[in-house]
């Protein structure tokens, strides 16, 4: 009789380990020279961010086309530069400096015209004491050289004084802000190591997933920045990779660091921990990986380009830090070896090895004794955060968002000061002249417009040379973040269609509100795509991997429930205002247009991580014990101190870049650390085990014809080798295909709770919970609907 024939090991979760426990300085001198090469990759090209939107097939994107072919003198963007003198704009020694300041910034590298508001009509206030200077660019605000930049804002400096208050605000001074140094990632790092050093109590353990993550972070950035020089990438990009990046990258080491120790303190040597800890918990990094760069990189469904390479910039950062969780830790505790809980931390010393009595295992135990009420109990807490859902508005926030130690903040107070809110965000409206009898139909358009209410002030027509094209800036009454501003525009493409199209000349209505609101009815109708695609495929993989029916369909509706309990709480902090001084929010506004999809992608794929650590390793005793209690109480005890570690880590990181002066990060990193919250306290610690109590043996049922048709990839190392270990006293549960695997526990393990087996009441209470939010869900698609519509 032939000997059974021993499973190939795998390439990366075996072979490479005790390649690298075995090299780790050649592992290591490797990785180096990969960082060297992407720093001299990233000083070799040119990086810069564009924030310009372009949203094809869109009336606002076709003015913009418009304005490059036949207005080609205001291509660029501007700067607005207000001026302040409370002695009055008409006194002889204010006019010499208003005029030497024109002079100076018509003098500016990239400067093609300035507009003085002695000459312009209107750009002096009523009571005379603000004016307004138009600064026209040759390039867009992004295309120009940081030197042009700094020159201006150099400029406003040294001309600015208490009598003389000079502010730039407009797209270019944008440019300076976003290019301002931040301290979010460093605040992220000490607060991941504070972190770290209580969940290890070592200040060895705790240094590893450092490394590993900076190491991926500077990786990642250096090739994001190389790759500005191919594709277009907004300004935020960067900041929004660091923010994912680093905290999987601290969260993935972490996983693997845990179950080395735990190796350790069931006394293997260092290379069989190493590689045990690889093969597990290296798994289910990389499976956790791939469900957060499918998620991101669903975001291309959207069909917003911009937002779509942001989006991968983020998925290469977490590739990385998978790639070097994989491949550099095995090296880094090889050096470590049994020496990984040196410097420790008095009184934070905790043990490796996970409690199957401790405080976990308790709790779960107290929630699976009365799991209809837990369950009605957390379902009613994230539906009642979800609530301001309702009332989501998106839109953009303007420069009065901005705090007031940026000058484009007091350029926008300025200028609604003097002139009213409007100001700071002009309707333009362009005209394509195919006939010349079109011409005399649009001098006259001013006047029509001019009778719109909400509208404050309208320019003459502006033609360009050839007669081609005509330019027309429309104010409106009201701030641009307004939904009277909103309304606005959508009266005047009504209007402004109706008397001008058709007569040899096209009419559009643009400017960046309209090309915001543009993005908004983009993601609308995108959204069922994007829903269904991040959705299905996580569906599919979870699926696929613990072959099982109702727990892939379990962890999507936990998702969504986290997801929009975290969609609540920003709309009550950003768009109602309540708490926002403690986030230094100065005033209210609508949510970022491509805000949602952004969160759902990021914080769907993110929650898929905690979902894949503690589901593989609740499968793990479940097929040791075949008692899907007993599994439940286990795999939470095992997962409690590193999931609550990984999710502390997480919100520590997000809520440091919520600390930041950028509204957009603010409104990323408070929705990232309240659903990453949300996720591992009240779905991970209450739903799960209430659910998966109700549902019992049947959270294992999958169809044998199905079970036949997918492919088979498992996160459990004694799944591919063979038998796992019994624990004392118990029987192992052989698998059996599709077929739910049962075992009788011995008297050492603890029977379920009396009472509470799954029957008619149990599937009658889950049948109405989801019912209940699919009701809730499909009211909230009606409310965004109606809310779009009108």
């Amino acid at each position: 009789m032939t000997a059974p024939r021993r499973p190939r090991r795998s390439l990366v979760f075996e072979r490479w380990p005790r390649f690298a426990l075995r090299h780790p300085w050649w592992v290591l001198a490797g990785v180096v020279v990969v960082l060297a090469g992407c720093a001299a990759l990233w000083a070799s090209t040119p990086h810069k961010y564009d924030d310009s939107f372009s949203v094809s097939g869109t009336e606002s994107q076709a003015l913009v086309d418009l304005l490059k072919q036949r207005f080609t003198q205001t291509a660029g963007d501007t700067a607005i530069v207000a001026v302040r003198a409370p002695a009055g704009l008409e006194e002889p020694e204010t006019r010499g400096r208003v005029q030497s300041l024109v002079a100076g910034l018509s003098a500016l590298p990239d400067v093609v015209a300035v507009s003085s508001p002695y000459q312009q009509p209107g750009d002096i206030s009523p009571d005379g004491t603000i004016a307004r200077i138009t600064v026209q660019y040759s390039k867009q605000a992004f295309g120009l050289d940081h030197q042009s930049v700094r020159a201006l804002m150099d400029l406003r400096k040294q001309t600015s004084s208490s009598e003389f208050q000079v502010e730039v605000g407009g797209a270019v001074a944008s440019v300076d802000e976003r290019q301002m140094a931040t301290r979010s990632e460093i605040i992220g790092v000490v607060a991941a190591i504070v972190i770290l050093l209580i969940a290890f109590g070592s200040v060895v353990a705790m240094g590893l997933p450092i490394i590993t993550a900076v190491l991926a972070l500077v990786s990642g950035l250096l090739l994001i920045g190389a790759a500005t020089s191919l594709v277009k990438m907004p300004s935020f990009t960067p900041q929004f990779g660091a923010m994912i990046g680093l905290g999987a990258g601290i969260d993935y080491a972490l996983l693997i660091v845990t179950r080395f120790r735990q190796g350790l303190a069931r006394r293997l040597s260092v290379e069989d921990a190493i590689v045990k800890a690889a093969a597990t918990a290296g798994r289910s990094v990389a499976f956790a990986g791939t469900t957060v760069v499918i998620a991101l990189l669903s975001l291309w469904t959207i069909g917003l380009p911009p937002v779509a390479y942001s989006a991968s910039a983020a998925s290469l950062v977490v590739a990385i830090s998978v790639l070097l969780a994989l491949v550099t830790l095995p090296a880094l505790l090889s050096l470590a070896g049994a020496r990984i809980d040196r410097w420790r931390i008095p009184l934070l010393a905790g043990g490796a090895e996970e409690s199957e009595s401790g405080l976990g295992y308790r709790w779960s135990r107290a929630v699976q004794r009365l799991p209809i009420l837990w369950l009605v109990l957390s379902l009613g807490i994230l539906l009642l955060l979800a609530v301001p859902l309702l009332d989501m508005r998106l839109g953009v926030a303007d420069a009065g968002n901005n705090p007031t130690t940026l000058t484009s903040r007091r350029s926008y107070d300025l200028l609604s000061t003097g002139f009213g809110p409007g100001f700071n965000g002009p309707i333009l409206v362009g005209v394509r002249l195919d006939a010349s009898g079109a011409v005399e139909q649009v001098e006259q358009l001013p006047a029509k417009i001019g009778e719109t209410q909400g509208v404050a002030a309208v320019s003459p027509a502006r033609f360009n040379e050839a007669r081609t094209a005509a330019l027309i800036t429309v104010i409106p009454s009201t701030a641009p973040q307004s939904e009277e501003t909103e309304r606005l525009v959508h009266t005047l493409r009504r209007s402004v269609h109706a008397q001008v199209n058709g007569a040899g000349a096209q009419a559009y209505v643009g400017g960046p509100t309209a090309m915001f609101i543009d993005i908004g009815d983009r993601i609308q109708t995108r959204m069922p795509i994007f829903f269904a695609t991040v959705i299905g495929l996580s569906f599919v993989l979870l699926m696929v991997v613990f072959r099982s029916i109702l727990i892939p369909l379990k962890a999507a509706v936990m998702n969504l429930l986290s997801i929009s309990a975290a969609y609540g709480v920003i709309v009550a902090v950003f768009q109602w205002g309540w708490l926002g001084e403690l986030l230094g929010i100065q005033r209210q506004g609508p949510i970022e247009s491509f805000m949602p999809m952004f969160l759902f992608a990021v914080l769907f794929g993110l929650s898929m991580d905690y979902e894949v650590f503690l589901i593989s390793r609740i499968r793990e005793e479940y097929r040791r014990t075949g008692n899907n209690a007993e599994a439940v109480a286990r795999g939470l005890s095992a997962t409690t101190r590193v999931i609550t570690a990984a999710a502390a880590i997480m919100v520590a990181v997000f809520l440091s870049f919520a600390l930041g002066h950028s509204r957009l990060m603010k409104e990323f990193g408070l929705g990232l650390a309240v659903a990453i919250f949300l996720d591992a306290t009240l779905v991970r610690l209450v739903l799960v085990p209430s659910t998966m109590q109700l549902l019992g043996d049947a959270n294992w049922w999958f169809p044998r014809w199905l079970d036949r048709i997918l492919p088979r990839i498992s996160l459990d190392l004694d799944e591919q080798e063979g038998a796992p270990e019994p624990l004392p006293g118990e029987r192992v549960v052989e698998p059996a295909g599709a077929a739910i695997p049962r075992a009788v526990p011995s008297p050492a393990v603890e029977p379920p709770p009396p009472g509470l087996r799954w029957g008619r009441r149990s599937w009658l209470a889950l049948a109405g919970v989801v019912l209940f939010a699919l009701a809730f869900a499909l009211s909230l698609w009606g409310r965004l609907r109606l809310a779009q519509k009108a």
